[in-house]
């Protein structure tokens, strides 16, 4: 028996030995566990059909908005519910790069026709604005990141970059074959209202600037290797980020297009870029992060600071677009199959002892405590060493003083055209009176605000024209202006006795003035011939 045993027990130990040694997981790193808080559910559009654009509200309370089929779908920045207006389906055709204004206020949309269309997203879902300039699909819509809520910039498969005064629907500048081949990506400058960055399937991004002339434009332009399929500013405006064919390229934009880093982490074409904040969920608080999403289902987190990648996560479908809250609330992603994956961010959750715990106690997350460093966006900045005495070698800067306003100054930035004109004629001065009426002359103003003023009114300027219509800097101004608010205002000074008395008198002084000038060319007539003579 003992004999038997042995060749069991051998075997037995030889398969124990034949294992491969436990391995204990790897831990996970804080910014790993940031991401994988993210409570992930599904948005559905109601269409199999690609979402092909995300985007977010720059202001409270964030609304996510996103382009599928011949719809754009609302959802709401605090729930991501779907707005009472949404869907937005005044589109006959695929709707294409949903942009928001930077107040919030306005919500502009392309077609597969070429129709550029805007829309209040706060009311129904009809169109205020229709901009016609393109002759294919217009796959860009931004409005300007800057505060400029007046202009839009719109770029399509015809190759035409326009840009576009929104309250009048007309087209400002054209860059006819700004490209040689679609454009299918764009984003403007953060640092100014003026600059855009396109890219197209031709692998070339080139910027742009309104302020120069079509003929001087692009104002720079660099190769990415690829079709570029997304364009990226970062905050700062200084780089730029594009993604094209298995690759994400970080450029330098202000030093001509230097190429700073490649990142070629996925397998198939990236599709869109958007950037991310990990840490404390205030809006404007935390490190950045850069996400691409690509159409082998991967969503990558990018370090742009550190050259690395921190998080990958998985998705069942083809990823075709990414947005990130400002809030750092909500993440959302777009897939081929009409399905938009929202990542919730919980801020506060109750523990067992009813107290609170803050969410970097939740997801494991916690920042590392941040140097106090001074920006120019501090004001202790401007404040620095000015506690020190100045040096024989220093030049000293003086604070120079706030200029203060004249009332009607203030009146007139305010545009109370009226008001502003009669401030101006209780103060009696010549030549602030005068300065005021030309800059309404300007305006186009001057006429209407004369036509509304009172009896009062119309008697002071008709007191400030007998007192001043004659002074040779300003009469040939003065005197036409007395003319016309005789012709316009002939009824009213009828009616009033006191009208009448300012009208007389300014005609007697007229009157005397022009003795005054046939006395002074009769004497002209007299000195001619004696001076002809002298000169002899």
């Amino acid at each position: 028996m003992a004999d038997r045993s042995k060749p069991f027990f051998s075997a037995e130990i030889a398969h124990q030995k034949a294992k491969p040694p436990y391995r204990k997981p790897h831990p996970l790193t804080p910014e790993s566990k940031f991401w994988r808080s993210f409570k992930n559910s599904e948005l559905a559009s109601g269409l199999i059909l690609p979402v092909t654009s995300l985007d977010f509200s720059p202001v409270p309370p964030f609304d996510l908005v996103a382009a599928c089929s011949a719809s754009v779908h609302i959802f709401d920045g605090a729930s991501l519910s779907p707005k009472p207006n949404s869907p937005l389906s005044s589109f006959s055709d695929v709707a294409y790069s949903p942009s928001f204004r930077c107040d919030g206020a306005l919500l502009a949309a392309g077609g597969e026709t070429g129709q550029v269309q805007i829309f209040n997203p706060l009311r129904s879902g009809h169109a205020i604005r229709r901009l016609h300039a393109h002759s294919r699909p217009v796959h860009l819509v931004r409005f300007p990141r800057a505060a400029d809520k007046l202009h839009l910039f719109s770029a399509g498969d015809d190759a035409l970059l326009s840009y576009w005064d929104v309250s009048t629907e007309s087209s400002l500048l054209s860059f006819t074959s700004a490209h040689r081949d679609y454009i299918r990506a764009g984003c403007p400058s953060p640092a100014s209202a003026d600059l855009i960055a396109t890219g197209s399937y031709d692998h070339s991004i080139k910027f742009w600037d309104v302020r120069v002339s079509p003929e001087s434009n692009p104002v720079s332009s660099f190769t990415h290797g690829s079709p570029v399929e997304s364009v990226l500013f970062f905050p700062s405006g200084g780089l730029l980020a594009t993604a094209g064919g298995n690759s994400v390229k970080i450029w330098d934009a202000i030093g001509g297009g230097r190429l700073i880093h490649t990142m070629e982490s996925h397998n198939k074409t990236v599709t869109s870029l958007c950037l991310g904040r990990v840490g404390n969920a205030n809006v404007g608080t935390g490190e950045s992060r850069l996400l691409s999403v690509s159409i082998d289902g991967y969503m990558k987190v990018f370090d742009y600071a550190a050259f690395k990648i921190t998080h990958t996560l998985r998705y069942p479908a083809q990823l075709l677009s990414v947005g990130f809250s400002p809030s750092g609330l909500f993440r959302a992603i777009g897939t081929s199959n009409g399905v938009i994956y929202a990542g919730k961010k919980k801020i506060k959750k109750e523990d067992d002892s009813g107290g609170q715990l803050v969410k970097s106690e939740i997801d494991g997350f916690v920042p590392e405590p941040e140097r106090r460093v001074l920006r120019p966006t501090n004001f202790r900045y401007f404040q620095r060493g000015q506690g020190d005495k100045p040096s024989e070698t220093d030049y000293i800067v003086k604070k120079t003083k706030k200029v203060r306003l004249a009332e009607h100054d203030v009146l007139l930035k305010k545009f109370r055209h009226r008001e502003a004109l009669v401030s101006a004629l209780n103060t009696r001065r010549l030549n602030s009176v005068v300065a005021v009426m030309e800059e309404l002359v300007a305006r186009k103003k001057l006429i209407k605000c004369i036509a509304n003023l009172d009896v009062n009114e119309l008697g002071l300027l008709l007191g400030f024209l007998h007192k001043n219509a004659t002074k040779p800097r300003h009469a040939r101004f003065l005197l036409g202006l007395a003319k016309r608010v005789v012709e316009m205002r002939g009824e009213d000074i009828q009616s009033s006795e006191e009208l009448r008395c300012h009208v007389q008198n300014l005609r007697n002084m007229i009157s005397e003035e022009m003795k005054i000038q046939r006395s002074l060319l009769e004497i002209q007539g007299m000195i001619s011939p004696l001076l002809l003579i002298a000169g002899r």
